[in-house]
């Protein structure tokens, strides 16, 4: 009997061996795609292609984010090489430690325990407090090593750059909203008015207002002094060069507003591209118009204003000509866009509202619904700062920024009717600007 309570006795202590073993879950999270230099502020270059998180300005603070869908305690560590003697300030939710990276080759430092309350984005920050010997500044940072015994804990976080996802993953999540327009009508306009809420506006983000089948149209903020209204039209060839783009497939430019820039674009598709610098404020509404219209002879011709609404002002920005093209308004769409990596920690967020189409015989529609969606990066779970949604006559896009409750791809949105169909724009007045431009 004392064998065989012996024989149980190993066997039990196998199995809680085991469970324990499952049930400390270990995650390697790579800062390549996963850190941002968060002060003084967005930029730097302490954050390397080849995956490596390496700085020597004391005054820099480099973060790292990761999410757990549940209240849990973490325990982290830092993979490093080069430490050479590097001091680190490491702090976030609810610790603060200094760290000796005082290994010559690569090692791991044990950083200690967080205490995720709830479920959410935890941020941990690094800042350089003495740097080693040598060329490595505050030494060279790899992977954040993530472990808890919190029970079918998720941790998310952007895994590996496959497909280039270290770019993405730091550029964020893009969402869109798709809108119901009447079915088993030809339509000729789109239009609709953005709102940019104060705060809102980082560097590096899109409010694409009328998204069509072939091209886009909305505003950017594309500097700390420099913004733009853009349009542009794909080419029917499929090529991330414009240069490949055969004469009888390229984007013709048929009429432009003042001071507006025309060129091509790649990288994304290739094609005909427009834009105008105008210094467009937060808090201020702004309309959007798009006509789209076969010419009868096998080409399609866009055309799209832009109108700063509280001063009665519109301008056209570009009239473009898409050869072995024959289409009306087909897939009438906006999103919202984080373009530059080194921004995409910070929050955004774009009011969409006044949303219209007008058909061929001239009846205007107004649209209240609209189907919400998200790129692979943030549908993939490698960013899930995004959601989308409704208040009163307006949608509403938000994304970056790591706040904790993320929206539902698939979601469907209704705003209330303003019961005005036709929007505050005189067509005719518009298109004789537009015919007597070069």
């Amino acid at each position: 009997m004392r064998g065989i309570c012996g024989q149980w006795g190993i066997l039990l202590c196998l199995l809680q061996l085991s469970v324990a073993q499952i049930s400390a879950a270990e995650w390697q999270v790579p800062l390549a795609g996963n850190t941002w230099r968060t002060q003084p502020g967005p930029g730097g270059s302490g954050v390397s292609r080849r995956g490596e998180v390496q700085w020597s300005d004391p005054a820099e603070v480099y973060s790292v984010f990761v999410r757990v869908d549940r209240a849990a305690q973490l325990r982290l560590q830092l993979r490093a090489t080069a430490g050479n003697g590097a001091v680190l300030k490491v702090h976030g939710t609810g610790f603060e430690r200094t760290l000796a990276l005082d290994q010559v080759d690569a090692a791991t430092y044990d950083l200690g325990v967080v205490d995720a309350r709830e479920a959410g984005y935890v941020e941990i920050r690094f800042q350089g407090q003495e740097a080693g010997s040598g060329a490595a500044g505050f030494g060279r940072l790899q992977e954040l090593l993530v472990s808890s015994d919190t029970a079918d804990l998720q941790l998310d976080y952007v895994r590996n750059n496959e497909g280039g996802m270290f770019y993405w993953g730091r550029r964020g999540p893009s969402v869109h909203l798709s809108y119901r327009v009447p079915r088993d009508l030809d339509l000729e306009y789109a239009y609709s008015e953005i709102t940019v809420p104060e705060g809102d506006d980082p560097i590096g983000t899109f409010y694409m207002a009328n998204g069509f089948g072939e091209g886009y149209f909305g505003m950017q903020v594309n500097s700390a002094t420099e913004r733009r209204v853009l349009f542009s039209v794909w080419s029917p060839f499929q090529t991330d060069n414009p240069r490949e783009i055969p004469a009888e497939q390229r984007i013709e430019l048929l009429a432009r507003g003042p001071e507006v820039v025309t060129g091509e674009f790649g990288n994304e598709g290739s094609g005909g591209q427009s834009f105008l610098r105008f210094p467009w404020q937060a808090g201020r509404r702004y309309g959007f118009l798009t006509r789209v219209q076969p010419d009868g002879k096998g080409s399609t011709i866009y055309t799209s204003w832009f109108g700063d609404l509280q001063a009665g002002d519109w301008r056209l920005i570009a009239k473009f000509r898409r050869p072995q093209t024959d289409t009306h308004l087909r897939r009438f769409h906006s999103f919202l866009e984080s373009f530059s990596p080194d921004y995409g920690y910070l929050g955004r967020r774009g009011l969409y509202g006044g949303i219209r189409v007008r058909d061929i015989a001239g009846e205007w529609h107004e649209c209240t619904a609209a189907r919400f969606s998200v790129d692979a990066t943030g549908g993939g779970r490698h960013r899930l700062d995004f959601r989308g949604g409704s208040q009163g006559q307006q949608f509403f896009l938000q994304n970056c920024g790591f706040f904790s409750v993320p929206g539902t791809a698939g979601s469907k949105f209704e705003i209330a009717a303003s019961g005005k169909a036709v929007p505050d724009v005189d067509l005719a007045a518009l298109h004789r600007a537009a015919a007597a431009r070069p």
